[in-house]
């Protein structure tokens, strides 16, 4: 089974090919748009695979949280090529991700959502213990125990971060982002025991309903209007 997976949760995004449990993944160029690169970085993986789309099994994208503008890039592509060639579709989310990218059987994962705030969630072999939220990252939620390892690049934005979570975790990874090869490790299995959804109903996972901060709250922070 061959599945191309789509992550455009921050920039560069990148691409990646699962075929039978093997990854090949590419990252878009920086000096493109996520948008304008996306699809041709696809064909050229799949090129260099000796693919195309008409051999393409299913699609994956990464589902958020991430960037407004970067999720619905992929989900749009991901739809468009779908429906396109009738394939099963399949979103994951980011920060699992993110969190199967650190290697670690507890993770904390602090992606930068900008606004002084992170996309944050709490994994433990992989499964999501309560919610992904947005915080400020002096009020993150703490694990109760020590022993955890911290991915993301909000640890690098915010050292109130670090200090939030000094006492519990003893392994830091702020260099993880968002990657597609980490979208296909988690679809590729899913995919071959069935599990997808209606192009229709794809959808970002936003978490966060604000995209920027009015002129007000900018200018009470000293900033302009």
């Amino acid at each position: 089974m061959k599945i191309l997976a789509l992550e455009t949760a921050t920039d560069p995004g990148s691409v990646a090919l699962w075929r039978d449990g093997c990854v090949v993944a590419r990252s878009c160029p920086d000096n493109l748009s996520n948008s304008a690169s996306l699809l041709p970085v696809a064909q050229a993986m799949l090129r260099e695979e000796g693919l195309d789309f008409t051999e393409i099994d299913g699609i994956a994208f990464g589902a958020g949280p991430g960037s407004f503008t970067g999720l619905r890039v992929s989900c749009g592509v991901a739809q468009g090529v779908a429906v396109a060639r009738n394939l099963p579709l399949l979103g994951v989310g980011t920060l699992e991700a993110m969190a199967l990218a650190a290697g670690s059987d507890r993770v904390i994962v602090a992606l930068d959502a900008r606004m002084g705030e992170v996309y944050f969630g709490l994994f433990v072999d992989g499964v999501v213990q309560g919610d992904i939220g947005v915080y400020p990252p002096e009020s993150v939620p703490v694990p109760d125990s020590a022993g955890w390892c911290a991915c993301g690049n909000g640890l690098a934005a915010y050292p109130a971060l670090r200090e939030r979570l000094g006492g519990v975790v003893t392994t830091w990874q702020p260099d993880v982002v968002p990657h597609a090869g980490f979208v296909a490790r988690l679809a590729g299995p899913r995919m071959e025991r069935g599990e997808c959804i209606d192009p229709a109903d794809a959808a970002p996972l936003y978490v966060r309903d604000k995209v920027a901060k009015t002129v007000a709250e900018r200018l009470a922070e000293g900033g302009k209007a």
